[in-house]
């Protein structure tokens, strides 16, 4: 098998460049550098890694897990999928139980329905009854299932029921831009010092940090990506960050652990679907208006710079109230 490009990669495995990026950071799928060529390449060993790192998300093994299945011997990797088979089996039985206490409060509904006697679930005692004493069902799966199948439960376990509408208020920032190899870092680190720098954490508590791809990548391995901290009004800034208005307003938010960045996918599908608001795409361009929040920015920089760390993200997606809603 020849080398693979990053580019072709991500065209083949449908995973954005930034995702392989991050799992080459933390030692998850190691690329290839040729010298004299600029990009990442990729063996058939890490091509035959993503797709298994790729299988395993799809089996909802998080990354730390992933990263000890590769490392550990057998009796580990058992361990690691019995600890999956765990939190999956509290799901499926809390499901169960909310499911059962649905279903039983309905047919009491029509049971009181048809007596016309008025009903208050809340404090109906037989109602409550209900709740209390239902029991847990058992599940026993035999058959065997493939990939389409696979992909069909990993798409109802990933559909989208925690995003939240919220404002982002106006604000001055500082931006920070960088367009070539590995933008995310390269564009961060001046900012990062800025912000150590004059300790902007204590001056501003309130600080908040945006990025977003400027420009994408549309199927070339060399894009950009852009930071922004907001600042004071009247905070200058020191070259190479820029002073820039962030005009704010209303957007769909979804949280994710750093790394999950093929989630933006799903989300954008579900901006689609929404009945009460739709995407409105607006400044700053580089993603269409979309942008990738760090969370939790005044904690980061209160840590030493050696053991900072970006850990969860809100994705951040552009949005108005839809006019026939």
């Amino acid at each position: 098998m020849e080398l693979m490009t990053i580019s072709e990669v991500t065209k083949t495995f449908n995973v954005t460049t930034r995702a392989l990026r991050y799992y080459d950071e933390i030692g998850l799928l190691p690329c290839k550098r040729i010298e004299g060529y600029a990009y990442r390449v990729y063996d058939e060993a890490a091509v035959r890694r993503l797709q298994q790192i790729i299988t395993l998300r799809k089996l909802r093994v998080p990354l730390k897990k992933i990263a000890k299945i590769f490392s550990e011997n057998e009796q580990a990797i058992r361990e690691v999928f019995q600890e999956c088979i765990n939190e999956l089996d509290e799901e499926i039985n809390a499901l169960t139980v909310i499911r059962d206490i649905l279903s039983s409060l309905i047919t009491r509904i029509n049971t009181m329905a048809d007596t016309h006697i008025k009903l208050d679930i809340f404090h109906d005692a037989d109602i409550m009854s209900v709740i209390q004493t239902l029991s847990l069902s058992k599940i026993n799966l035999k058959e065997e299932y493939s990939m389409d199948d696979l992909n069909k439960a990993n798409d109802i376990l990933s559909a989208f029921k925690d995003v939240r509408i919220l404002y982002l208020p106006p604000s001055t920032v500082a931006a920070s831009h960088y367009f070539g190899e590995n933008p995310e870092a390269n564009a961060f680190k001046p900012l990062n010092d800025f912000v150590r720098g004059i300790q902007l954490h204590k001056i501003k508590p309130d600080l908040r940090i945006y990025g977003f791809n400027n420009p994408t990548p549309t199927g070339n391995e060399t894009y950009g990506y852009e930071f922004w901290v907001t600042i004071p009004d009247d905070l200058e800034v020191p070259a190479p960050l820029q002073k820039k208005y962030f005009a704010g307003g209303l957007y769909a938010a979804h949280h994710i652990k750093m790394g999950n960045f093929h989630e933006w996918e799903s989300f954008g599908k579900w901006i689609m679907n929404c009945k009460e608001y739709e995407y409105e795409p607006r400044d700053p361009m580089g993603m269409n208006g979309a942008l990738e929040e760090h969370l939790n920015t005044y904690a980061y920089f209160l840590c030493d710079e050696d053991k900072a760390q970006v850990t969860h993200l809100d994705l951040l997606i552009p949005v108005r109230e839809r006019q026939n809603a």
